[in-house]
């Protein structure tokens, strides 16, 4: 059957911890599109930079001096698993984007990362920032293996897992969206799992 506008209502968030068309998992699935990156401590670099009074470009060192931040919280995956209690640890977006002084203008961002793929996802500057993100080094008490993201990923923890981005490289502040890789591919322009924001033609019932 064919998909028209107007025969779906517009969802209500699910009240449940498990959201609707998720399925509890005790493992840790890998999922991405494209190689593993390789890290180089030497090269590696995190830039925050766009609708900022500061540009910031951190080296691997100047990163790890970084107060450091720990949080539980369930992880959701448009591919209809969820995890619950991961222990995150990393350095707390509050702290990168205090570096950087948003402007009143930056109303989104775009998150880059290192692969082959260019990869990149948007999110509204307001699910950004919420203060238990963090840019993650460590799950469960170990540091993250490559197929994971690691050395660091992006963990916006109410979302999908795709807007969580692998081997992130840097933060662009926008004033007006953009979408990213998945995005442009039919993914939805925010990705609520409480509400199953999945696919695009969903946005606007």
């Amino acid at each position: 059957m064919l998909w028209r506008p107007g025969f779906l209502k517009k969802k209500e968030p699910s009240p449940n911890r498990l959201p609707e068309g998720q399925k509890l998992v005790k493992g840790w699935p890998v999922l991405h599109e494209g190689e593993e990156p390789t890290f180089d401590p030497s090269s590696w670099r995190l830039r925050i930079w766009g609708e900022v009074e500061q540009p910031v470009e951190l080296d691997w060192e100047a990163f790890g001096a970084l107060p450091r931040h720990a949080t539980t919280q369930d992880f959701h995956c448009v591919t209809t698993w969820s995890r619950y209690d991961n222990r995150w640890e990393g350095v707390a977006i509050g702290t990168l984007l205090g570096l950087a002084r948003p402007l009143p203008s930056a109303q989104f961002a775009l998150l880059h990362c290192y692969d082959a793929i260019g990869y990149t996802t948007n999110l509204p500057f307001g699910d950004l920032a919420r203060p238990e993100n963090l840019v993650a080094t460590h799950h469960d008490g170990a540091p993250l293996s490559r197929s994971h993201g690691g050395p660091v990923r992006m963990v916006v923890h109410h979302l999908f897992a795709w807007k969580s981005a692998k081997w992130l490289s840097g933060i662009q502040l926008l004033a007006e969206d953009q979408r990213g890789y998945w995005e442009e591919r039919g993914y939805h322009k925010r990705g609520d799992p409480f509400l199953e924001e999945r696919y695009s033609y969903q946005e606007d019932e």
